[in-house]
């Protein structure tokens, strides 16, 4: 798989040893899965799993309000314990209702009853836990117990994993707000690029054998690509017309600072060398490479450019053709889809392109839903060509 260091456990393998701890005292838990949630858009997506034989979940998302059951579980903060998963399904049916998707595949694939069990950072959702066995009636009333100091450890470490990237994006956020940098444009900006990237990393998982777990590491890094801008001088950032190839330049030199940033606070906030930070690393130093070798800082080609650059790059310049600045007027999404195709395979990589265009009716639902408020901030320059 893409983007998974080799050099210490990531929250996989964590899981998988874990696993296979629990499996020992009680082997007919045969599959643990992890979904995590987006507040901001309702949506819960498949994490990481640790399955014996084939898994049944691999990319899924939904909108929590679209599962009832689910977020009944949530809001109520109880659990849920399904005795007989084929019993269900035929009660489902003779009531002359559907199984949902979750349910149908784990019945497909001969699991018999579960366990499910929310978890919570700070008192907001932050995911599910399940547990499968292919027995029938195997959660009783003890080893659920027994589930309860692993439920513990699982759910802390998910939300372990999570707070390096939520350290990094708060030192940002201070960082920018005494730099004059942070805005509402800006924020909207990261929202909606980020949303965009794990769409394309999402459409590109089957063919390029993604799991879940680097599209959601995409998704949580892609707003950090810019954190070098926080020492680009205002009077570049916020020109209102167009930059000087002198201006350009000291734009440029963002990157270089990016990456000095990202290895500077892993250091000093103590986490050693993250599980994910090659994946943050490669974003904030390659996502103005071009995959015709045109780009800076290093001038990568092709599959030399991280594939989570590439995929970040995409959804970044989208957002930025698609709203206004101080130097441009926004486009339609018609003229920034048809400039992404013209530079497929040139600037782009053509396979991030085509996944974007085929979203496109998710994408428009994420304008929609983080546009910013028009208050005259026309965001920062962009460091890409003329056009963005």
């Amino acid at each position: 798989m893409i983007g998974i260091r080799n050099d210490e456990p990531t929250v996989q393998a964590q899981l998988e040893t874990v696993h296979d701890q629990l499996r020992a005292e009680l082997p007919g838990i045969v599959r643990i899965g992890v979904a995590v949630y987006d507040n901001r858009t309702d949506i819960l997506t498949t994490f990481i799993h640790s399955t014996q034989g084939n898994a049944p979940f691999a990319l899924y998302e939904a909108k929590l309000s679209a599962v009832p059951s689910l977020a009944a579980l949530a809001r109520n903060h109880c659990d849920r314990i399904v005795e007989d998963l084929d019993a269900m399904v035929e009660q489902v049916i003779a009531g002359g209702g559907t199984p949902g998707q979750h349910t149908r595949q784990l019945v497909e694939h001969r699991y018999r009853s579960s366990f499910t069990k929310p978890f919570y950072d700070r008192g907001e959702l932050f995911g599910f836990l399940f547990y499968d066995s292919d027995q029938r009636a195997y959660f009783s009333e003890g080893v659920i117990r027994h589930l309860s100091i692993y439920s513990h450890l699982i759910s802390l470490m998910i939300i372990q994993d999570a707070s390096f990237d939520r350290v990094v994006r708060s030192a940002v956020d201070v960082a920018t707000q005494w730099s004059h940098l942070r805005d509402q444009e800006t924020g909207a900006h990261l929202d909606r690029m980020s949303r965009y990237a794990r769409l394309i990393a999402r459409s590109l998982a089957g063919e390029r054998r993604l799991n879940d777990e680097f599209v959601e590491f995409v998704f949580r890094f892609a707003p950090l690509h810019d954190i070098g801008k926080i020492g680009v001088p205002d009077r570049i950032l916020l020109k209102p017309g167009r930059l000087t190839a002198d201006e350009f330049e000291i734009m440029k030199e963002h990157v270089p600072k990016g990456v000095e940033m990202v290895d500077t606070m892993a250091q000093r906030f103590a986490f050693g060398p993250a599980q994910h930070i090659d994946i943050l690393r490669n974003i904030v130093r390659c996502h103005h490479e071009a995959f015709d070798g045109s780009g800076y800082p290093a001038g990568l080609k092709g599959d030399a450019i991280p594939l989570e650059a590439r995929i970040v790059t995409v959804g970044d310049v989208f957002d930025a053709l698609t709203t206004r600045r101080h130097y441009k007027d926004a486009w339609s999404n018609a003229a920034a889809f048809a400039f992404l195709g013209a530079h497929a395979g040139k600037t782009f990589d053509a396979d991030c392109v085509a996944a974007l265009i085929a979203a496109r009716g998710e994408a428009e639902a994420i304008q929609s839903r983080f546009a910013a408020a028009d208050d005259g901030f026309a965001g920062f320059h962009e460091a890409y060509s003329d056009a963005v």
